[in-house]
C-alpha cells in the first residue's frame, strides 16, 4: 500500500492522539546540523506544550529503520540543508511507510537546487534574477560580461545562505566562486537586484503576511539569519494592498508550480527601480527559531508558535496509509 501523495484536501486533528507517537527529526550530518538542533528542539518543545507525544530523533545517532522498530507513527521533519530537506530523507521514509510533514520525495529534491528551481518557476512564467552558470573558473568572464556588477555567486545546493558572495569588484569573482564550489560543485551567478527582500510563508494552501527584511549586513546571510541582533524584520512589511496581493499569489503560484505541500517559505527581492517582485527560492523546511520568519508571520496571521507546529504536523495526515 502506497502513501497518499499532495493535492488532497487539508485533513485536521482533534486531538493530539489523532497523531499517535511523533518523532521530530532534528541534527542530521548536514552543514547546517546547529540549526536543525535550534529548530527541532523547538518544535519538540512545543508539541509535547499541545499533549502530543513526541520524542528527538536524531539520524545521526540511530539508522532511520528505528523509526519502525520503535513504532512511531509519523515524522516532524525539523533537518535542514542535504540529507534532510533535499528528497532524501522524504524517500527513505516513504519507503519505509511512515508519513512525515512537508514536502514530498520531487518537490523536496527540486527546491532544494536553486538552479532548477528557478528554470521551473522562470519556465512557468514567473521573473527572476538574470543568471548563468559557472562551471569551472573559465565561465567567470562570460558570466561577469553577460550580468554586469553587483552579483551574487552562489552554489546551487545548501541552505542558510551558506557559500553566498555578493561580488561589486571583477577581482572579488574568482575567491566568491571557490567558496561557492567548496559547498557544492554546481555554481552560478545571479543579477543583484538592488531593492528590498521579502519573504511569505506558505501554510498548507494559504499564504501568511508578508515580512520584509532589512539586513544591516551587505544582504541577508547565515549571520544575518540566525545570529544577529541588528536584523530588522518587519510584519506587516508596508506593501500596499496591490503589492502585498501581488506578492501572495506570485509566492503561492512557486509553491504549486514546484509541486510543494503542507508548508514552506518563498523569498523574493523588489527592484527598487521599478518595484517588480523577483523570485529567488523557495525553503521547504525553513527555520523555526527565535530569528525564524514563519512563526513571526504566524503570530501576525493570528497564530502562535506552538499552534504552527501543530499545524505542520497535521500535513503528515495526508502521506497516511489508504
Amino acid at each position: 500500500m502506497s502513501l497518499l501523495r499532495t493535492h488532497l484536501a487539508r485533513r485536521r486533528a482533534s486531538s493530539p492522539r489523532d497523531f499517535g507517537k511523533v518523532a521530530v527529526m532534528l541534527g542530521g550530518d548536514s552543514t547546517e546540523r546547529e540549526i536543525s538542533l535550534l529548530t527541532g528542539n523547538a518544535v519538540l518543545a512545543a508539541l509535547k506544550r499541545r499533549g502530543v507525544e513526541a520524542q528527538a530523533f536524531d539520524p545521526q545517532d540511530r539508522p532511520v529503520q528505528a523509526l519502525v522498530s520503535e513504532r512511531f507513527d509519523r515524522v516532524w521533519i525539523a533537518l535542514h540543508g542535504p540529507g534532510g530537506e533535499d528528497g532524501t530523507m522524504q524517500g527513505a521514509l516513504e519507503w519505509l511507510g511512515v508519513p512525515y510533514t512537508g514536502s514530498g520525495v520531487l518537490a523536496s529534491a527540486l527546491t532544494m537546487d536553486k538552479l532548477k528551481t528557478k528554470r521551473v518557476v522562470v519556465g512557468a512564467g514567473y521573473a527572476a534574477p538574470q543568471y548563468a552558470v559557472l562551471g569551472s573558473p573559465a565561465d567567470l568572464p562570460g558570466a561577469l560580461a553577460a550580468i554586469g556588477l553587483p552579483l551574487m555567486v552562489k552554489p546551487a545546493s545548501q541552505g542558510s545562505s551558506l557559500g553566498i558572495t555578493k561580488v561589486k569588484a571583477a577581482a572579488q569573482l574568482a575567491r566568491a566562486y571557490a567558496e561557492a564550489s567548496a559547498v557544492d560543485p554546481i555554481v552560478f551567478a545571479e543579477r543583484f537586484i538592488d531593492g528590498e527582500e521579502y519573504t511569505v510563508g506558505v501554510v498548507h494552501d494559504g499564504g501568511l503576511p508578508s515580512i520584509r527584511i532589512q539586513p544591516a549586513t551587505e544582504f541577508y546571510d547565515y549571520q544575518a539569519k540566525y545570529f544577529r541582533d541588528d536584523t530588522q524584520y518587519h510584519c506587516p512589511s508596508g506593501l500596499d494592498a496591490a503589492a502585498e496581493a501581488e506578492l501572495q499569489g506570485a509566492a503561492l503560484a512557486a509553491f504549486r508550480v514546484t509541486d510543494c505541500f503542507g508548508w514552506g517559505r518563498v523569498d523574493f527581492m523588489r527592484d527598487r527601480a521599478t518595484d517588480k517582485f523577483y523570485f529567488i527560492e523557495i525553503n521547504t523546511t525553513p527555520g523555526m527559531t527565535d530569528h525564524s520568519l514563519v512563526p513571526m508571520a504566524a503570530r501576525q496571521a493570528g497564530f502562535d508558535f506552538d499552534e504552527l507546529a501543530w499545524r505542520v504536523l497535521e500535513s503528515s495526515l495526508s502521506r497516511e496509509r489508504r
